[in-house]
């Protein structure tokens, strides 16, 4: 059996490996940064001197909870089950991650209505005071679960070759106003732009749709991704959304490359045109290139709508492929 130093090991030997790319690390490690020295963790609490999780640490309890799973069940009758179990996991720092976000814009709309409010009182001020103090720490809470999911997500992707898929799918005081009013203001200032630039990545939009049967060569479109990067650095990748095939294979290329992804997909609510609507909006998006592989007819609609907007369009069939043993 295996000892559980072999897998501390391991885990070391993945973290190794993680850490070569320095900005993702230095990345993660800011989502543990403390704001302040106190913390504030419900309403009901008060401030308390207490630390963040060392990133270090956190980052090994990801490497160790994942990749332990596949290590445990590989070569067994279990090991087919080793990814469900793992997507479950990824998933579950994803849904906590969520909840904080949840207890967060809870505490974010109470702060706006105080800050909106002013009342000169020793109380509000406390209370004004506090609250900013609960939602930055509520803000830290959730931006820490979000890199180890990430990191968790980063694990999963490159035990399984699948990019992880959640279930669920975001002052100078001129009029007496007291200086911790302002603080709120600029707070919530800074909150949401930070949240707009998650929920709305900026930068050229490059499309990618496929479909999910018949693909197999990830090396092919993955080149065909490094060549438009590198050609256009501040990419941001467009997909038609679908969890396996082309779309799938472009969803595990962005994350290795750190490049942000948006997922068109269809609404359902619109039945048969459902799909159609969601190609109309990928190209009111006005992308600046399109990689479309071969698929339904909802990629022939696609590459037909893309072609009349003018937008440079790069096709590929399935017999492009090479030999699913020499891809592998």
């Amino acid at each position: 059996m295996t000892t559980f130093a072999s897998f501390e090991e391991l885990a070391n030997a993945r973290i190794a490996q993680a850490d070569e790319r320095s900005s993702t690390t230095q990345s993660y490690d800011g989502a543990f940064v403390e704001p302040s020295d106190m913390a504030k963790l419900s309403v009901i609490d008060g401030p308390t001197a207490i630390e963040m999780p060392d990133p270090d640490m956190a980052r090994r309890a990801v490497e160790m909870a994942i990749g332990t799973i596949f290590d445990v069940l590989k070569d067994t009758r279990m090991e087919e089950f080793a990814r469900q179990l793992a997507w479950g996991m990824v998933n579950s720092f994803h849904m906590t991650a969520r909840i904080a976000e949840g207890r967060e814009d809870e505490a974010a709309k109470k702060l706006g209505e105080m800050a909106r409010n002013y009342d000169p009182s020793e109380i509000y001020a406390n209370e004004l005071e506090e609250t900013q103090m609960l939602c930055q720490t509520l803000q830290g809470c959730r931006e820490a679960l979000e890199a180890m999911r990430d990191h968790a997500a980063d694990v999963y992707r490159v035990e399984t070759g699948k990019p992880f898929t959640a279930t669920r799918g975001s002052q100078v005081s001129k009029n007496g106003v007291t200086a911790s009013q302002v603080q709120a203001r600029d707070f919530l200032a800074s909150r949401a732009k930070e949240r707009r630039a998650q929920f709305q990545p900026e930068g050229p939009m490059i499309v990618v749709s496929g479909g999910q049967d018949g693909w197999h060569d990830h090396t092919m479109i993955w080149a065909m991704l490094d060549e438009v990067k590198a050609r256009i650095p501040n990419m941001v990748l467009a997909t038609t959304g679908m969890r396996k095939g082309v779309d799938a294979m472009a969803c595990a290329w962005a994350q290795a490359n750190t490049v942000n992804a948006v997922l068109f997909v269809p609404d359902r609510k619109l039945g048969k045109r459902a799909a159609f609507v969601r190609n109309e909006k990928l190209v009111n998006m006005r992308p600046v290139e399109a990689i479309v592989c071969e698929g339904s007819g909802v990629q022939a609609n696609l590459a037909q709508r893309l072609r009349t907007a003018g937008v440079p369009l790069h096709i590929r069939r399935i017999a492009d492929q090479r030999s699913a043993r020499v891809a592998a």
